[in-house]
């Protein structure tokens, strides 16, 4: 199956696979949560990955390997990527082109496995903190790429039963009912000063060495300079960034819909740098959402000079990973 070649019909299939596949993994995930609130089950155990906010359950393990067989088994001849984090000869089918979380080797860059292939790029458990102490806010994230572009997303949050999904050339739904965005006819143009009156999202990530000028410094000097308000902090006051596998199906779902992701580190010239699309496994992203025309610009115009704006207020972060 080349790359890119990959017809609406057979698109159409993967993204029913995708939607079953997610519903199937959440309710894995409910199960074990229902076992552990009938105390039928002990305590969920867990042990840190690269540092204490990122950590790993055998339950991520257990579904990763669940949603990685089932792929397998319906679609061999997708290549697959990452070696194993633990071997499981028993357990995985094979060793395939598969991008998940909890599989990947430690300190590796993942940006050279997303190529023109047909790769998935999974989280079976986006949230594990919270799902340690069964706080409701979790979900499946399942995203599949096609010449580097994510081109299905579904992400399923079993605790609210709510199903985000989008199929290049077929929009982006909610529960397969509703389109997104909710705010339709016409969509809204961004606000005259973007970032300005947009609700605004951050992450704080992985990286929480107390290191001056470390990337955790930098990203809290760039949340101070986009919460302050208008005008504060030097003029940079004003009123985004995630690894592959937490975001490969929200960007497909929203790119689907009309929004616009690329890289949030600011190039040294934000007035004038190209916006590129964005580079997965770069590990800085920034989304703007879908935006409609206004009397003075386009939709992507406003989508832009929000980037730019965006731009101007955060620091550049480093990270030892190509493509960082």
């Amino acid at each position: 199956m080349a790359a890119g070649q990959l017809s609406q019909d057979e698109l159409d299939e993967i993204y029913a696979f995708a939607v079953d596949l997610g519903r199937k993994a959440g309710d894995l995930l409910m199960e074990r949560v229902e076992q552990r609130i009938a105390g039928g089950d002990s305590p969920q155990t867990f042990e840190e990955k690269e540092n204490a906010v990122d950590i790993v359950t055998q339950t991520d393990e257990d579904v990763e390997v669940f949603i990685h067989n089932a792929i397998q088994s319906k679609y061999p001849s997708h290549k697959f990527a990452s070696p194993p984090l633990r071997p499981r000869p028993t357990q995985l089918t094979s060793p395939s082109r598969f991008l998940g979380e909890e599989t990947y080797a430690k300190g590796q860059s993942r940006d050279y496995l997303i190529d023109e292939q047909p790769t998935w790029c999974i989280d079976p458990l986006d949230g594990t903190v919270n799902y340690t102490h069964i706080f409701p806010m979790f979900c499946v994230s399942i995203g599949f790429i096609v010449h580097h572009r994510p081109v299905i997303g579904v992400i399923y949050a079993p605790f609210q039963d709510q199903l985000f999904s989008a199929c290049s050339g077929r929009g982006a739904w909610l529960n397969e009912k509703r389109q997104l965005p909710l705010i339709r006819n016409p969509i809204p143009p961004m606000p005259a000063n973007a970032p300005s009156q947009c609700i605004f999202s951050c992450e704080w990530g992985k990286d929480r060495r107390d290191i001056p000028d470390g990337n955790m410094h930098r990203k809290i000097e760039s949340f101070f300079n986009m919460a302050a308000e208008i005008g504060a902090r030097d003029g940079k006051g004003g009123h985004g960034a995630w690894g592959e596998e937490d975001v490969a199906a929200g960007i497909a779902i929203l790119l689907e819909a009309g929004g616009l992701v690329t890289t949030a580190n600011p190039p040294e010239d934000p007035d004038t740098a190209p916006i590129g699309d964005v580079r997965l496994g770069s590990r800085l992203y920034l989304a703007i959402r879908p935006a409609g025309p206004s009397s003075t610009e386009t939709g992507r115009e406003s989508q832009e000079r929000t980037v730019r704006e965006v731009w101007r207020r955060v620091r550049h972060l480093s990270y030892s990973r190509p493509g960082a």
